[in-house]
């Protein structure tokens, strides 16, 4: 009985990083994907190399950004951070 009670201090601490860490950050890893899945043509984007631009085009794989006039670059859909502003419908 007294090796349950000194392995209790070692899990109130695995169960205060699960929901102050672990937790948090797989949420944050499933919105990231459901949001790169949910990407379209016409989303402004900004990678996470900090690169803004319009989506031309999208695959299973790669997305392409219009960031110029006339310039398209390709990037994995993992490179896109964040949408800035969706494609008005």
């Amino acid at each position: 009985m007294a090796e349950l009670l000194n392995l209790w201090p070692f899990v109130a601490m695995f169960a205060i990083m699960w929901f102050l860490l672990i937790r948090p950050a797989q949420k944050r890893q499933k919105e990231t994907r459901a949001m790169q899945s949910g990407l379209k043509r016409g989303d402004n984007v900004i990678t996470i190399g900090g690169i803004h631009g319009e989506i031309e085009a999208v695959d299973e794989t790669t997305a392409y950004l219009k960031v110029a006039d006339g310039t398209v670059l390709r990037f994995e859909r993992q490179a896109i951070g964040r949408v800035s502003e969706t494609a008005a419908e």
